[in-house]
């Protein structure tokens, strides 16, 4: 699932292991049960730990660090969500914000009236994902088996 949305396989792997493991996995545990190199490990664990999907936890009585997956769905779909806003919607904006303005200097009427629709859309898209962030995850359940009936609301159901 992972590579299909653009993420490196081993950090894939190593999430989907870490997610229906048990218990929380060391690295060398990881390394072993994926034949994966260590140093792999190591790297996609810091980014799985950038994206806040997967935490280290101790063990007693074992120095080593342990690594477990947010497990709940709904949490790990908003941390994602969130992740992807500021790692892509946000830059995409930015630029399409300054390609708008470049058209516009450059007297390119057709190119401005096209980026701005697409930076209008963009931006709406964005802040309707900052509102739709402030409710709470049963929120986002409750809207997503509503699915049908806002459509109906919006014009677009039978």
């Amino acid at each position: 699932m992972g590579t299909k949305w653009g993420i490196n396989r081993t950090v894939a792997q190593i999430h989907a292991l870490l997610h229906v493991s048990a218990k929380p996995l060391d690295a060398e545990e990881i390394a072993e049960t994926l034949s994966v190199a260590r140093s792999n490990v190591s790297t996609s664990l810091k980014e799985l730990q950038g994206w806040g999907i997967v935490k280290v936890v101790h063990v007693m009585g074992d120095r080593r660090d342990h690594f477990e997956s947010v497990h709940d769905p709904w949490a790990l779909f908003h941390i994602i969500m969130d992740e992807r806003k500021k790692r892509e919607m946000d830059p995409t904006v930015e630029v399409l914000k300054e390609c708008t303005a470049a058209a516009k200097e450059e007297g390119d009427a057709l190119a401005h009236k096209r980026l701005a629709e697409l930076t209008e859309f963009v931006d709406t898209m964005s802040a309707w994902y900052g509102q739709l962030r402030r409710l709470p995850p049963g929120g986002w359940k409750q809207l997503a088996k509503m699915g049908g009936a806002i459509a109906k609301l919006a014009g677009g159901g039978k």
